[in-house]
């Protein structure tokens, strides 16, 4: 059974940073793409940031573009989401996700796998 479990969310104050980590257990997801998307409260899921299965190339999305990193250890079957210069607006319930395929997308529709969210609470 594949699982997804994230870590790393918590209460930040505004203008700091976090990294946030997603284990993948079950399977190895060496060659799979992996993304993490946000969900706030009264708002759709969206998409934060991607990585290909290789690891060589990363989506972003415009809200985290240039204080957001997406990486991977394979050899710990782990993706990362860093974010710094966190404002309240990043508040959110941030979910990991997997595709079968190596390629990344931004679309939530194309992750088969789902992790049940880690709280990220950005305080003014």
């Amino acid at each position: 059974q594949v699982q997804l479990v994230e870590s790393g969310g918590g209460l930040v104050p505004a203008g700091g940073s976090l990294r946030l980590s997603c284990a993948a257990y079950g399977r190895t997801f060496s060659n799979n793409a992996m993304g993490w998307f946000r969900q706030a409260p009264g708002k759709e899921r969206e998409f934060v940031a991607a990585i290909s299965g290789s690891g060589g190339s990363t989506l972003y999305a415009d809200s985290v573009k240039g204080r957001g990193t997406i990486s991977r250890d394979n050899a710990k079957n782990t993706v990362y989401l860093q974010v710094s210069s966190l404002n309240p607006d990043d508040t959110a319930v941030y979910y990991c996700a997997a595709r079968r395929g190596p390629y990344a997308y931004t679309q939530s529709g194309q992750y088969d796998y789902w992790g049940q969210g880690t709280q990220v609470t950005v305080s003014p």
